[in-house]
């Protein structure tokens, strides 16, 4: 049997975060639960105060195929190396021509920066581009390979 699971990040903006990552794997606003219309319209029916409506955020798979992530609040921000990250496979992969792979990587690069990620690396294997090192815009890392 397996197990249904949900990433969670912490953060400290959950809704900044989570429009961040919707851009950067094609995920939308998960659905609120069902019997509401909206998220807002959840919250005022379970008394939650409009000053934690930012506490947590929840962002899905348009096609439901994938994992849902959530983004959870907390006070402190990231302060050390995350011990796990996400690769956003773009390349095709190590049997595309290096020229191509170099291409794809650069152009998924850019879009994020747009986005609000920053580049904290470009790391080579064998003198080629092999991936680059990034950041969401909270400072939680991920590779574009």
């Amino acid at each position: 049997m397996t197990t249904r699971w949900t990433m969670t990040i912490d953060c400290t903006d959950p809704a900044l975060v989570a429009r961040f990552w919707c851009t950067a794997l094609g995920y939308v606003e998960a659905d609120p639960p069902e019997g509401w219309d909206t998220w807002e319209s959840w919250l005022v029916e379970q008394g939650v105060p409009e000053e934690e409506w930012n506490d947590g955020a929840n962002v899905s798979d348009p096609e439901g195929r994938l994992p849902s992530i959530s983004f959870l609040k907390v006070p402190e921000p990231r302060t050390t190396k995350n011990r796990l990250h996400l690769d956003l496979q773009v390349s095709g992969g190590r049997a595309q021509p290096q020229e191509l792979r170099d291409s794809r990587i650069r152009q998924e690069v850019e879009r994020l920066v747009a986005a609000g990620a920053t580049v904290n690396g470009e790391v080579e294997q064998n003198g080629s581009l092999d991936h680059f090192w990034m950041a969401d815009p909270e400072g939680n890392d991920f590779c574009v390979v």
